[in-house]
């Protein structure tokens, strides 16, 4: 029981506790991630592909044709190089996905 003059947890810290125990999905790092993203792509694939979670390592990536998903796994050695300043969290491999058209 807490003490009655103890501060409650702030929201953030129990999403970020929740995130942690979350073992397959990490929650914490995408928008780290999506961040750093228009910094290691072109501008063009920043633009048209976007990052959408890591789940045990592999950063899924969606694109919306064949071609943008040719030109992200081209460059995907880059890519992981450029997220590597996230540590542990960092994703080791990545994998593409068709997204839906937007209506």
């Amino acid at each position: 029981m807490r003490d009655r003059h103890e501060q409650p947890s702030t929201l953030g810290d129990l999403l970020n506790t929740l995130a942690g125990r979350l073992k397959k999905v990490d929650l914490r790092v995408i928008d780290e991630i999506r961040a750093l993203w228009p910094q290691i792509v072109d501008p063009v694939v920043a633009e048209h592909c976007r990052p959408e979670f890591v789940k045990n390592g592999v950063l899924l990536v969606s694109v919306p044709s064949g071609a943008f998903a040719q030109r992200v796994t081209t460059d995907s050695v880059v890519i992981l190089e450029g997220l590597r300043p996230l540590g542990e969290g960092a994703p080791t491999s990545l994998r593409t996905v068709l997204s839906k058209p937007q209506k």
